[in-house]
């Protein structure tokens, strides 16, 4: 018998390689403890849950699963979900194109309070961002009466939840192309500039392809956000049923009349858009991390 002796490659640091691997050689129970403790909370806390969802859903058979979706309530939700989809993601888009150009590709005077203010959605409450919106546009609120004179309806209608979701889903997009762009630096524009292109042209023929992966990305963690935000949408909707509310306020509204079945079968829907945008996003990391990217 014979030992096999790691040893570092041709051309690497044998330094390096001594540092790598003595890091990486923890005895056996450390390993297996960590094996555990990762497999135990994927399960308790992410895969019990979302395998009650399902059982529950479909608890009572395939019919009242299939009455509980067809419900026009429920319809209603997922045509209002989709619909609030179709508007955020767009103004996303083009906010973090906006912002990830400015703030990678030039200098200017308050640079770091635009960063800072991306970031805000994810430090504030989205019940704080719907309530913020309430006090604006609410019939009490600074534009209140001014709403109701020219006969227009923001708060409990399409363009508050429209609103309030844009507000929780901002960053993703912005985050995004605001680190890649940073990443890839301003040669190549620079380049196309210096050849005769114009501003136009370098946007469309260089820092857009280099960056659709990136786009790609963040558009799907903004979709994914965007279908089941909760606490921002559930202060501007008014919870009215067949017209504000979307699935996640379907499901909270089924829930507390005790039509659990009902709950649930929409609870599993969510679930399911959430599982395709996840091979959605798996398939967009491996097309990045194989190189299809450049």
């Amino acid at each position: 018998m014979s030992a096999v002796i790691d040893t570092p490659r041709p051309g690497q640091d044998r330094a390096r390689f001594l540092q790598t691997n003595t890091a990486t050689r923890e005895p056996w129970l450390v390993r297996l403890v960590l094996l555990v403790l990762g497999v135990g909370f994927f399960a308790i806390f992410l895969l019990l849950p979302l395998i009650t969802v399902f059982v529950e859903a479909l608890r009572k058979g395939l019919d009242t699963y299939g009455w509980a979706i067809h419900d026009s309530d429920v319809l209603s939700s997922i045509g209002l979900t989709f619909l609030t989809v179709l508007f955020v993601v767009p103004l996303n888009v083009l906010f973090g194109l906006a912002a990830g150009w400015a703030i990678a590709k030039f200098e200017f005077r308050g640079k770091q309070i635009l960063i800072t203010l991306i970031d805000l959605p994810f430090s504030v409450s989205p019940v704080i961002a719907g309530l913020s919106y309430m006090l604006v546009f609410g019939a009490r609120g600074w534009l209140g009466p001014w709403l109701i004179d020219h006969d227009l309806k923001v708060m409990f209608a399409v363009p508050g939840i429209v609103m309030a979701t844009t507000f929780v889903t901002f960053p993703f997009v912005a985050r995004e192309l605001i680190s890649l762009m940073q990443s890839q630096g301003r040669e190549e524009e620079e380049a196309a500039v210096v050849l005769g292109a114009s501003g136009l042209a370098t946007f469309v023929r260089v820092t857009l392809p280099n960056i659709r992966w990136g786009l790609i990305y963040g558009v799907i963690l903004c979709n994914a956000r965007a279908m089941g935000e909760f606490g921002a949408v559930s202060v501007v909707s008014g919870h009215i049923r067949g017209e504000t509310n979307t699935l996640p306020l379907e499901v909270e509204i089924l829930y507390n009349e005790y039509n659990f079945a009902g709950a649930f079968a929409v609870a599993s829907f969510l679930c399911v858009l959430a599982l395709v945008t996840l091979l959605v996003k798996w398939w967009v990391e491996r097309r990045v991390h194989s190189g299809d990217a450049s």
